[in-house]
């Protein structure tokens, strides 16, 4: 059988679609060597022109290291670099999200092909397996119905969509039956889940933990318009990591407006305390020097963050993304300045973060990942990394710590 090596970029959705796509594969044998395989498949991102240029990147390292590969463009970047990449001859052939199901099919293909499909598909896949994962990640929907300045993805995911409910729980009990006891829910705009089905995230999160062998459930990414009375109501319950990423952008109002964002300072703070009152850990995504980003807002920003109680960040120096609203905006701030920014922040919370570790630093249920020669990697219920050094193999294991050491950057413990 002809050899298959998938290739991925980008966020955990993709991470899932791949998956999908590699439970299709029936006529192919799943490689891990990509100098060796007679197919690459690149699940490929293109949230910014810097994830375009990693995909092209890697494409042309391809053709250098195993120049008799077919190449295969799929993912976001097939709605959007696909048909040029195709057309100067960079890849073998192109196939859009909706066309992942018929893989087996489509790598069959001696003639180079272009098939983008459509942008209203939801998968049906049942993934029963994840290769080389102890946590599993069940995408529950599609698309965005958002419309922030800075984003392409609407256009290359089309509108939100929602996983038939029954669909991803027969996906987590096949899952949980295999041994998981960690899922992840993910998808492009998680939180829209069940607007178009009637029902709603809250109301989906009861009946998974309803599941046996489900022990534990993390989400994502939610807006902070989506949590409601009934999301709030679940925040005690025992199956619920106690970590919420909740994406804010930025702390300026005048930066959310420039950003055409929906939230705004004054009640993120007062969703965050609320939530943090419960115990909770949390995560934010932050863009620092988007288009407008003057001292002033940046100021502002910084001195907002101070009060809110974050232990996590994803902080992203802005890219531009061509076909975007932001991509024309202006002033545009310089790179060194946004460096230097995305530093300020980064240390900000960091310290944030080795402050709740300290104060929480005991009755840690932590899912071992991986690990080699006596050394283990998981995450505690709070998404903090803890380091175990054991004899015994406690690879996919869980484990409770109450003698921990609390490092700079991670948490340790020997058992």
């Amino acid at each position: 059988m002809k050899k298959v090596f998938f290739k991925t970029f980008g966020c955990r959705t993709n991470q899932f679609d791949t998956q999908v796509m590699m439970s299709k594969l029936q006529e192919f044998e799943l490689s891990q060597d990509e100098k060796s395989s007679d197919i690459i498949v690149v699940n490929s991102c293109t949230v910014t022109n810097g994830a375009d240029s990693s995909v092209r990147n890697y494409i042309s390292s391809m053709k250098r290291k195993n120049p008799n590969a077919k190449v295969i463009l799929a993912g976001c970047g097939s709605h959007s670099k696909g048909e040029s990449l195709f057309e100067d001859n960079k890849v073998f052939g192109v196939m859009g999200h909706s066309e992942k199901e018929k893989i087996n099919e489509i790598l069959k293909r001696e003639e180079r092909f272009y098939e983008i499909g459509d942008l209203e598909h939801i998968d049906s896949t049942i993934v029963e397996e994840f290769v080389g994962k102890s946590r599993a990640f069940i995408k529950i929907q599609e698309g965005c119905d958002f419309a922030c300045s800075y984003c392409i993805i609407p256009a290359v995911r089309g509108g939100a969509r929602s996983h038939r409910e029954e669909t991803v729980l027969e996906q987590i009990r096949k899952l949980a039956a295999n041994g998981f006891g960690e899922f992840i829910l993910t998808g492009t705009n998680v939180g829209s889940y069940g607007k178009d089905h009637n029902t709603s995230m809250a109301e989906l999160l009861k009946k998974i933990s309803m599941i046996r062998g489900v022990r534990r459930i993390r989400i994502g990414s939610l807006e902070p318009i989506q949590i409601d009375d009934a999301f709030m109501e679940l925040l005690d319950e025992p199956w619920m990591a106690k970590h919420l990423h909740i994406a804010l952008q930025h702390t300026s109002d005048k930066m959310l407006e420039l950003m055409n964002r929906r939230n705004r300072f004054e009640s993120d703070i007062a969703l965050f305390n609320k939530i943090a009152e419960r115990g909770y850990a949390l995560g934010t995504d932050f863009i620092v020097g988007h288009p407008g980003e003057d001292e002033s807002a940046w100021k502002e920003a910084i001195e907002r963050v101070k009060e809110l109680p974050l232990t996590h960040v994803h902080a992203f120096s802005y890219s531009k993304r061509d076909n975007t609203v932001s991509a024309t905006l202006k002033p545009e701030i310089r790179g060194n300045i946004a460096k230097e920014r995305h530093r300020e922040l980064t240390e900000l919370v960091k310290a944030k973060n080795y402050a709740f570790r300290r104060s929480h630093n005991s009755n840690l249920e932590v899912l071992l990942e991986n690990g080699k020669e006596g050394v283990f990697y998981g995450f505690d219920q709070y998404f903090n990394k803890v380091e175990v050094r054991s004899s015994e193999d406690l690879s996919s294991n869980w484990v409770l710590l109450n003698d921990v050491e609390v490092g700079v950057d991670v948490n340790r413990a020997a058992l």
